[in-house]
């Protein structure tokens, strides 16, 4: 979470499109920045616990594969509608799936159970493999630029295969990608949001 918040904060600087993908050392969860944490200490044993800074509910980080794009402000993709930035990430998504041979579709409308938690029910553009959702997202736009934090449950018979999923990703979208990895003045500020703020118990229980 650190990382993303700090991608987020420099996403003006290096002025171009970053996507990351990463996965979890331990099982945990994650809930959105508005919601109430008491609330979901109650639904998940998962731990630990941890305070996003995108909105969303809460997600089970136990064998799914995780993702962020951050956009600059002085990029198209900053401009869109939230719900069209939205389809458009999951549609993203959807054709990287389809590379590694497995049909999705976006959910055309929703379809909300288990209040405040991501993956029971759906909700419009969320990505549906059989009828299932296996993939949704939280955002946040600022002055900054725009922050979009991803999951997808990978289904049946892709989940040894997240290194050409991550490879689609990249084939789906003409680019010049381009390894990146910081400087010295990030990587200082990414351990101190970790020290100060997702390492903080006050922090992830403030509300």
């Amino acid at each position: 979470m650190a990382v993303d918040d700090a991608l987020l904060e420099a996403a003006s600087r290096w002025g171009a499109p970053i996507l990351r993908t990463y996965g979890w050392t331990e099982p945990a969860a994650t809930f959105g920045y508005f919601q109430k944490y008491a609330e979901l200490a109650e639904l998940t044993p998962l731990r630990p616990l941890i305070r996003r800074p995108t909105g969303g509910g809460l997600v089970p980080h136990d064998r799914d594969w995780t993702y962020s794009l951050v956009v600059p402000p002085q990029h198209a993709r900053y401009r869109l509608r939230a719900e069209d930035s939205y389809r458009e990430m999951h549609e993203w998504v959807r054709q990287s799936l389809a590379v590694c041979g497995v049909e999705t579709v976006l959910s055309p409308c929703c379809n909300p159970e288990g209040p405040g938690q991501c993956f029971l029910g759906a909700e419009r553009h969320d990505l549906l493999w059989n009828g299932r959702k296996i993939a949704g997202a939280a955002q946040r736009r600022n002055r900054l630029g725009l922050l979009i934090q991803g999951s997808l449950q990978p289904p049946a018979g892709l989940e040894t295969r997240r290194a050409d999923w991550e490879s689609a990703m990249r084939q789906v979208v003409e680019v010049d990608w381009r390894n990146w990895f910081g400087d010295a003045e990030w990587q200082a500020r990414v351990e101190e949001l970790i020290e100060t703020r997702y390492l903080s118990d006050e922090y992830n229980a403030k509300r």
